[in-house]
């Protein structure tokens, strides 16, 4: 249920964006849109907002799990064992 409630708040504002960025274009004096536009646009602003959706989990998922701990490892004072192919 929770992941439908965030798709329905992000379509709410993929659509709250996409009649406002039309409405500043046809007031900017950028003429009317046509429909292709309203598509472009439309994809334009799903796929931003939809990117930094995913984006932002995997940097939630990351800290909870602690991939970035592992990878860097600069704080630790002790040192690592050397690999055998080194």
């Amino acid at each position: 249920m929770g992941t439908v409630r965030q798709l329905l708040i992000v379509l709410a504002v993929a659509v709250v964006s996409t009649v406002a960025v039309g409405a500043a274009w046809v007031a900017i004096g950028g003429g009317t849109l046509p429909i292709h536009g309203w598509i472009a646009l439309s994809l334009g602003i799903a796929g931003t907002i939809a990117l930094t959706w995913v984006l932002m989990r995997l940097a939630f998922r990351s800290d909870r799990e602690g991939w970035d701990a592992r990878a860097d490892d600069t704080s630790d004072p002790t040192p690592k064992p050397k690999s055998p192919e080194a």
